[in-house]
């Protein structure tokens, strides 16, 4: 049974990577304070405290271990992606301990013994991967506990499908044999070929772990009819769904009542971990920084008042979140002109339309500083796809293919299109390419990436006038 086995894997890696912190400390503990190879100052060591410490940091080590999906077998490999997720979940556990340990002022923990356990907590974490990836690869090797699939399908599509499925498995498996439907003509490559009228002779002792339903599109309004003749089967059944190109889902068949609902076009938003950590980071980033930067702020606009009479804030409506409207604000750069204009006309350089103080700021991005309050109010991100104006949008939507897909996001100051040269008048099909890998590749560490690129690369950008 793929799934069962599947599950007791994954059961006792997770189990293994989540005690790890009582290891790593036992070995950070020895280092430090018994093998003698470093002197204890201190004359005695309060255990009871580095207890706590102990449930503080296994408390946050659980939390980030099912974020970065550490316990996940299928994302033991590739190797690097593996490493690099328990690189920045070690790293974040401790982020949470030390912070912590700052608070806590009646007990002065080792530092030492701190930096010990990280380390030893990431070897760990690498060892435990290491060690399963070998066992997973002996029995693929091996072929041993072999999975028997039985494959209903035998044209063409269910033999690319299949094929990709052994290749993909993490457990090794092989094909008992393939059911050819009525009037499907079989690929020379499903063998053994079997009739449907065998199902049932295989009642009892089906010779099979698992059957795979593996049809064409066309063919998936038959689904409900095949599984009516496979029902004195005693074993699983699974489908193989492809839906075609454009279609991808993760996790998304949930129920509302009697009624099962399929996700066609999965979005980050409304996952729990993009909903409360996104906007978590948004609203505690957003805040320090406004606070750092209102001196320049009010600077900025004391200069837009002297040189210019019109307001200090510019804004203008913007296409966010689900193609929702909302009021971005920017500080003025241009002089005021006609609203039609403004909406359907693209920044240019040398642009008559700028101040010279505008100029500048639009150059340096200081003129974005008041899309933090953006950011507060929730209309947009600190990261993601840059929004649009509603004429831009209703052009781009008929020209561009998969534009509008960028709004399953919310809007961003800065996202991976802007860090990578795709801003102003640039590219709109690069731009949405960029905008596209960002909505299926999200996570908070991808967004911490692009503020670090933004604060790198972003002033005085060629493309920014």
């Amino acid at each position: 049974m793929i799934r069962r086995r599947l599950n007791h894997i994954e059961f006792a890696l997770r189990l293994s990577v989540l005690i790890l912190p009582l290891p790593a400390f036992g070995i950070a503990a020895y280092i430090r304070f018994v093998s003698g190879l470093i002197p204890v100052i201190s004359e005695g060591v309060d255990y009871p405290a580095y207890f706590g410490l102990l449930l503080l940091t296994t408390f946050a080590w659980a939390i980030v271990v099912e974020y970065f999906d550490l316990s996940r077998v299928d994302h033991l490999l590739p190797t690097g992606n593996a490493t690099r997720r328990a690189v920045v979940a070690s790293a974040a556990a401790y982020t949470v301990t030390t912070g912590a340990t700052f608070f806590y002022r009646n007990v002065s923990f080792s530092r030492l013994f701190v930096v010990f356990s990280a380390v030893a907590l990431f070897l760990l974490v690498i060892a435990t991967q290491e060690a399963f990836r070998a066992y997973l690869e002996s029995l693929r090797r091996k072929g041993e506990n072999c999975s028997r699939l039985l494959v209903v399908g035998a044209d063409e599509y269910a033999d690319q499908a299949v094929r990709s499925l052994l290749q993909s498995m993490v457990i090794p498996c092989s094909v008992a044999g393939f059911f050819r439907l009525p009037g499907q003509t079989p690929s020379p490559a499903c063998s053994p070929l079997l009739e449907l009228e065998a199902l049932e002779t295989m009642a009892v002792e089906p010779d099979a772990d698992d059957v795979i339903i593996a049809v064409p599109l066309p063919l998936l309004a038959e689904i409900s009819s095949i599984i009516c003749k496979l029902e004195h089967l005693s074993v699983p059944v699974r489908a193989i769904l492809d839906l075609g190109p454009g279609v991808s889902f993760r996790n998304t068949l949930f129920h509302s009542g009697d009624v099962t609902l399929l996700d066609m076009k999965a979005t980050p938003s409304e996952a729990i971990t993009y909903t409360i950590l996104k906007r978590s980071f948004d609203l505690i980033f957003a805040a320090v920084v406004t606070i750092i930067t209102a001196p320049l702020m009010l600077l900025i606009a004391v200069a837009i008042r002297l040189t210019s009479p019109e307001p200090v804030l510019f804004t203008q409506k913007r296409v966010g979140l689900n193609g929702r409207l909302f009021r971005m604000y920017k500080f003025r750069t241009m002089s005021a002109g006609n609203p039609v204009e403004g909406d359907t006309r693209w920044t240019t350089s040398n642009d008559p339309r700028r101040t010279k103080l505008g100029a500048f700021l639009r150059a340096t991005n200081l003129d974005e500083l008041p899309q933090l309050f953006n950011v507060l109010k929730g209309d947009m991100s600190l990261v993601g796809p840059r929004p649009e104006r509603p004429y831009f949008v209703r052009k781009f939507q008929d020209d561009v293919a998969q534009y509008n897909t960028r709004h399953y996001l919310k809007v961003g100051i800065t996202g991976w299109a802007q860090v990578n040269g795709w801003r102003g008048d640039t590219s709109i099909a690069k731009r949405v390419e960029h905008d596209l890998y960002y909505l299926r590749n999200w996570s908070l560490w991808f967004d911490i990436k692009i503020i670090c690129l933004t604060l790198w690369r972003g002033f005085f950008s060629k493309n920014a006038y």
